[in-house]
């Protein structure tokens, strides 16, 4: 199977250290590929309440992950500190891709890459609903170059 291939933006708009526990590695010694998932979820979070929102309060509506796409660069090992770099791409009507970088914060070694699929769904008839303009505007005055045009 070929590898997943795909370029990091330039810069991010949002960063955030997570530490990687003992529950975080496999028998291998290294992160394990489903707690790198729960370290993103996490980063994802942080972006969202960053933003000044709750997961399931996005200007009144709620978000779904659509898809993930990650690859890794490197391991990551107990103990370690993981810069989560994010910055929203890819705008569609319905939502967008959260792109990150996934480094080991004293060395600069990059772990992953990737990004998350975002939807917006109505809290009550769980139906895709359009990305709410107010969004857009805190993605904006935030510094956000695309919401910004």
């Amino acid at each position: 199977m070929p590898r997943i291939q795909f370029t990091l933006p330039e810069r991010f708009l949002f960063s955030t250290d997570i530490q990687i526990y003992i529950s975080h590695v496999n028998q291998g010694g290294h992160l394990d590929n489903a707690q790198l998932l729960t370290l993103v979820s996490e980063a994802r979070v942080r972006f969202f309440k960053w933003l000044g929102y709750r997961e399931v309060g996005v200007e009144g509506l709620s978000i779904v992950v659509g898809d993930i796409v990650a690859q890794y660069k490197s391991e990551g090992f107990h103990g370690e500190t993981m810069q989560v770099e994010m910055l929203p791409e890819d705008f569609n009507r319905y939502g967008f891709d959260l792109v990150f970088r996934m480094t080991e914060r004293e060395s600069g070694r990059e772990v992953a890459r990737g990004k998350i699929g975002v939807v917006f769904v109505g809290r009550v008839d769980k139906k895709v609903t359009p990305v709410p303009p107010a969004f857009m505007a805190r993605l904006a005055a935030a510094g956000h170059p695309i919401a910004t045009s």
